[in-house]
This record gives C-alpha cells, sequence and structure tokens, in this order.
C-alpha cells in the first residue's frame, strides 16, 4: 500500500524498479478541451524516464463524491490517480500510454484502497 503518494517506488512486471513523482493536478477542459481531471506523474527507471497522465471524468468524480458524501478534492483525487498508476506500472496494463482514463470500476477500486490505507 503507498504511503506517500506523491512520490513512491514500484515495480514493475520485469523486476525494475520505477520512481514515480507527481507533477501535477488540473482541469483537462484547459489543457485538451475535456471535462475531466488530469494528474500528471514521471515516471523514472534509472534507464529511461517517461510521463503519464491518469485522467478522471469530472461528471464520475462529481457523482463519485457526491455518493460517498465527500467534497471533491485534489487531494483524493490525486490519490486516487497515484493508486492507479502503481497498478498500472506493477502489471503492465496501459503503461504504453501517456494518457490513461479511469473507469468507474477503477475510481471504485482507488477509492477502496485509500480506505483501506486510512483504517490500517
Amino acid at each position: 500500500m503507498l504511503q506517500n503518494y506523491r512520490e513512491f517506488e514500484a515495480a514493475d512486471p520485469f523486476g525494475r524498479t520505477c520512481k514515480v513523482r507527481f507533477v501535477w493536478l488540473q482541469t483537462a477542459i484547459s489543457i485538451r478541451h475535456a471535462d475531466a481531471v488530469d494528474v500528471k506523474f514521471t515516471v523514472d527507471d534509472g534507464s529511461y524516464r517517461d510521463e503519464k497522465v491518469v485522467a478522471m471524468t469530472h461528471p464520475r468524480l462529481r457523482a463519485m463524491a457526491e455518493r460517498l458524501g465527500r467534497p471533491l478534492a485534489d487531494a483524493w483525487v490525486m490519490k486516487m490517480a497515484a493508486i492507479h498508476l502503481d497498478k498500472i506500472i506493477r502489471t503492465g496494463g496501459d503503461i504504453e500510454k501517456p494518457l490513461v482514463t479511469m473507469s468507474q470500476a477503477d475510481m471504485d477500486e482507488a477509492n477502496s484502497a485509500i480506505g483501506a490505507a486510512a483504517s490500517a
């Protein structure tokens, strides 16, 4: 479980350890005309550095926040994106994509992981 969502390490399926760093969080309407929130990270395995953007659509985020009775806060969104990127790196799924949009199931899974970490 991630302890620091801004800077963490994740091992890929080939055993390489990647250092992941949070870069920024912003509304995607300003950068790509999408009703979403984008969270950008750098991923560095020592020999290769890449940038990954994890996106969550604003309507899904808003509905999820309302359903959970919680505010739609940057910290919550950033934590869900970090958890999802950690999963992408560990499994190799969607790793070749520079922009990954989380599904509702992905968002629910990441939110559950945040809750599990908070209660541990």
